[in-house]
């Protein structure tokens, strides 16, 4: 397989480059919708985030009310450390096992989660950011995704900022216009990914 990372802050629009990408025939592995996965009734995580957060995070329908955990974690760093330590194991043991599914073919991977940079993965053969001002992202948020400012605010504050995105990335696309100035870049992308070199099958790693 050919890995290939994409990332970019909350509101840059990377779930839309990356839905672009695997229109184009990428396997896309998104961290953001595993998370949702792996939050879901029923299983481990949902239960231990119940246990930990109480039946208010819990809706009306018996699904996880998000904005309520934001709310609770976005301003308290323990309670975030909590909520990390009972998701990200969970999320990173199938993003592992999804890899491995796809490390034995000629696919290009496209590796999809929002703190790439932070996480120091060095397993890739090229790393896409999603780039935008962060006061742009913050009033997309607002407009299209009803956050309040201050939780959108809170949530970029905790990620990599623009400037470390920017100079860890082999390619920025740059998502400050219009939808077809962005899918004019993710075509772009799309024939310089191409062009890259397979690593040796024996070098590959899912960790």
């Amino acid at each position: 397989m050919l890995l290939v990372g994409l990332t970019g802050g909350i509101g840059s629009g990377k779930s839309t480059v990356s839905d672009l990408l695997g229109a184009k025939g990428a396997r896309v592995i998104d961290a953001d919708k595993i998370v949702r996965e792996v939050q879901s009734p029923g299983t481990p995580v949902f239960d231990g985030m119940v246990e930990r957060f109480g039946p208010g995070i819990v809706a009306a329908d018996g699904t996880l009310d998000r904005q309520a955990v934001a709310d609770i974690v976005f301003n308290d760093a323990e309670a975030l450390a909590a909520l990390n330590a009972l998701v990200h194991p969970a999320v990173g043991s199938e993003i592992a096992r999804r890899l491995e599914e796809a490390a034995a073919t000629d696919d290009v991977v496209i590796l999809d989660v929002p703190l790439l940079v932070e996480s120091g993965r060095d397993d890739l053969v090229a790393l896409l950011v999603v780039d935008v001002d962060p006061e742009l992202a913050i009033a997309r948020l607002i407009e299209h995704r009803e956050f309040r400012e201050d939780d959108a605010r809170a949530r970029i504050a905790l990620q990599a900022s623009r400037e470390e995105r920017r100079a860890h990335a082999d390619r920025v696309i740059d998502n400050s216009g219009t939808l077809a100035d962005l899918e004019r870049q993710v075509d772009e992308a799309w024939d310089w990914i191409q062009t890259l070199q397979f690593p040796p099958r024996h070098h590959l790693t899912t960790d």
